[in-house]
């Protein structure tokens, strides 16, 4: 590293660091977006072991924008498990970006490490050998 500028050092540190914080941005969005995602597969779940307590032919019925529409028993218990496959499906590839961005932003991480640490020990062994 020695044989590099300082003026190449430091745009070098920059995009590391960079790159370090814009993983670390994407991986706290990617990590509020799947506590998000998991409430709402929740209630769905809740709501799904509530439909199918409920005993003979109750009438059920869906928010359709300032109205509700009633649906069949079936028809809604389709949909709430189709949601609830989405959701699933959109937590598992979330979790996948989360590694992926912890993983970008470990290796951001020990490069910047790794450029700190030689200059450090380098600074070193000149004092030391001053002295």
């Amino acid at each position: 590293m020695a044989s590099l500028s300082d003026e190449t050092l430091r745009k070098i540190l920059v995009q590391i660091q960079q790159t370090a914080v814009q993983s670390q941005k994407a991986l706290n969005v990617s990590r509020q977006q799947i506590a998000a995602k998991e409430r709402e597969r929740r209630i769905l779940q809740l709501t799904i072991d509530e439909i199918t307590s409920l005993k003979g032919d109750v009438n059920l019925y869906k928010g359709v924008g300032k109205m509700f529409m009633m649906v069949p028993r079936p028809t809604m218990e389709k949909e709430l498990k189709v949601e609830e496959k989405e959701l699933t499906d959109d937590i598992t590839n979330l979790m996948k970006k989360s590694k992926y961005l912890e993983k970008q932003f470990d290796e951001a991480q020990g490069q910047l490490r790794d450029i700190v640490r030689p200059s450090s020990t380098h600074y070193m062994q000149r004092v030391n050998t001053l002295s």
